[in-house]
């Protein structure tokens, strides 16, 4: 997935359909005399429903068609006849999908099963016709109720991506290169901060043909949790991660401060985000001698499992899967 066709964010505007006319139809036929109403039934209107579909990772199929309109119901006929329900529209959304009131920004409901549908607007009921109104009284009513309007509005559409493991770190701290070694995925990776603008996305194989999703978070800064750098922009994906592995560099100055940041900035943002399993990796350990290693050791922090990896050198990378891989099970 290149960054560009990313989407976690859009707004869309969606309508269902209005009911059908009950029929005011009074029955015409050779040898019957005053055959009486006969009116059907208008159909409802469509539905517009949102659908869940594992297969999707982003919001970009809705990028460039923000209306939906569901079909109106069809007018009754004669003889009883109802009229055919309107056409649902379905919108089919990645797992993870939340669903806002954009005027309110209340949140209606979230999608987080394959198959999963729920009704964001109903279609209006069709109208009855007259035979429903006769009676020993008024046996020729020759009036029947019009279709309820459908329902419609404007709606945020806000993606949390996810995936098993998300990757935290400061800018340039190896996430990027990290995510294209262990996965398919190609991100884009360069020496200056903010390389990462979205979310990268990979599947991670494992032993015995298992495998697990991680997602690639851009760089945290110090005062990411107040709108600095990218700001709580993509925050809100590491909500959806079962583990959080933390990246800090080996030529960091102080490898326990950056790590106290990063986690101070999640508890801003979300203080439950301190609840999830984390892990620590050392990167771009290459530069480091088994003597530098162990000097580093002593400076890291206690309550949390430390693992030395190295991208380039591929060190550390097998070890690094078990951890992870015992974490999320």
């Amino acid at each position: 997935m290149t960054e560009g066709n990313f989407v976690d964010y859009l707004k869309i505007y969606a309508s269902s359909g209005k009911g059908g006319r009950g029929s005011a139809h009074l029955h015409r036929e050779k040898f019957v005399a005053k055959g009486g109403p006969d009116g059907g039934d208008g159909g409802r209107g469509g539905h517009v429903i949102v659908r869940g579909d594992k297969s999707m990772w982003t919001l970009f199929h809705l990028k460039f068609k923000r209306h939906f309109r569901a079909e109106h119901g069809g007018d009754g006929g004669s003889s009883r006849s109802t009229g055919s329900d309107g056409n649902d529209i379905i919108i089919p959304v990645p797992l993870g999908t939340i669903f806002r009131d954009a005027d309110t920004d209340k949140v209606l409901f979230e999608v987080n099963e394959h198959d999963e549908d729920v009704v964001l607007l109903e279609g209006g009921k069709g109208g009855k016709g007259n035979w429903h109104f006769k009676s020993p009284t008024n046996q020729t009513p020759r009036y029947a109720q019009p279709g309820l309007e459908g329902q419609e509005g404007w709606y945020r559409i806000e993606l949390k991506v996810l995936a098993d493991v998300g990757l935290v770190g400061f800018p340039n701290a190896g996430k990027s290169t990290l995510l294209s070694v262990l996965t398919a995925a190609k991100p884009k990776i360069a020496d200056y901060a903010f390389t990462t603008l979205k979310p990268n996305l990979g599947i991670v194989e494992y032993r015995n043909h298992q495998s697990f999703v991680m997602a690639d978070i851009p760089g945290i800064i110090e005062g990411a949790s107040e709108g600095k750098g990218l700001g709580h922009y993509f925050l809100r994906h590491i909500e959806r991660n079962s583990v959080l592995l933390f990246l800090v560099t080996a030529d960091s100055e102080d490898v326990k401060k950056e790590f106290n940041v990063l986690l101070e900035e999640l508890r801003k943002h979300n203080p439950e985000l301190l609840d999830k399993k984390r892990l620590l990796a050392i990167s771009k350990c290459d530069m480091l001698d088994e003597e530098l290693k162990e000097e580093l050791s002593e400076e890291l922090p206690s309550d949390v499992d430390t693992v030395f990896i190295s991208s380039v050198a591929q060190i550390g990378l097998m070890e690094l899967k078990d951890k992870l891989w015992e974490l999320l099970n």
